[in-house]
């Protein structure tokens, strides 16, 4: 069984998804079933990986890491995502931009997450 928001990764070629609708099929690339990535919020690259959320005059500005992440083009932030009460919204990141979104909204912020295409999904705690 898949559930919505879950993010799976093939092995093999490295495809990543989200799923949009839950489902009792499994899902298969390359001929193999893939794999649930865990939601991280500690442990090992914590301090460069976890979502840290603020508040500002803009809405919520979400950064990653205690740290600051690299955003270089073998490793970088490939989207920021926020939930509220009243939905959630991504923004995708490039190599050399600045591993941080404003998101310009004043609803109270259920959490964050993050996707690193080296180290995977990390969560605020």
């Amino acid at each position: 069984m898949v559930e919505k928001k879950e993010v799976y990764i093939c092995n093999i070629c490295g495809n990543v998804i989200e799923v949009l609708h839950a489902s009792s099929n499994n899902l298969v690339c390359c001929g193999q079933p893939m794999n649930l990535m865990e939601e991280k919020s500690e442990g090992e690259y914590a301090d460069k990986h976890s979502p840290v959320i603020e508040k500002d005059s803009e809405g919520v500005k979400v950064k990653v890491g205690a740290v600051e992440h690299p955003m270089e083009e073998n490793h970088y932030i490939e989207w920021i995502e926020i939930s509220t009460e009243k939905g959630e919204s991504k923004k995708f990141l490039k190599p050399g931009e600045k591993p941080e979104v404003v998101f310009p909204v004043k609803a109270d912020i259920k959490h964050a997450r993050m996707f690193c295409n080296v180290h995977g999904l990390w969560k605020n705690q």
